[in-house]
């Protein structure tokens, strides 16, 4: 009885062993640059976006949160997520291309297979003029984003801190 009970209880315990429905690990963003359809305004809200492979995470910053400041001068904003500013992270069928987002008409694949919006959070913007004094370079970070996937699991491991930089053009 022994010989058969212990193999039965191997089998059992690796057939048993599941890692869930959870896809997502970790959100690792950092090393990736950020991009934008059309150069980013003071003015208006802006859509910035980082792709990696087949995920992509998705800035909407609201309107004038891209403070253009005082020459010579940092100036530092912070905007409230979902409230104020809006963060997505969409996992693709396949490797997603800049013109995904860009063009008009978007491409039909690759198809969005998860879409998380976050919860919580703020980003954060630290604004300077350049050496020059022609344009303001905004620096952008985020903090204490927090993403819930549809099953109610609490992405963890989040390395998005910093977003990335803009530039705006100074108004003369």
């Amino acid at each position: 009885m022994r010989k058969f009970f212990l193999p039965y209880l191997l089998l059992c315990a690796l057939i048993s062993c599941s890692d869930g429905d959870l896809q997502i690990e970790s959100i690792d963003f950092d090393s990736v640059t950020a991009q934008f359809c059309t150069d980013p305004q003071a003015d208006s809200d802006n859509i910035l976006f980082k792709i990696n492979d087949d995920e992509a995470l998705i800035l909407n910053l609201q309107s004038g949160v891209l403070n253009n400041g005082v020459l010579n001068e940092t100036i530092t904003t912070e905007s409230t997520v979902p409230s104020q500013s809006k963060i997505t992270y969409r996992i693709f069928s396949d490797n997603v291309s800049t013109a995904y987002f860009c063009d008009e008409i978007p491409p039909v694949t690759p198809t969005v297979i998860e879409e998380i919006e976050a919860e919580d959070g703020s980003v954060i913007i630290e604004t300077v003029s350049d050496a020059d004094g022609t344009n303001f370079v905004h620096t952008i970070r985020l903090s204490g984003v927090s993403f819930v996937n549809s099953a109610g699991e609490r992405i963890t491991n989040l390395t998005i801190d910093e977003f990335g930089e803009v530039t705006t053009v100074i108004a003369n």
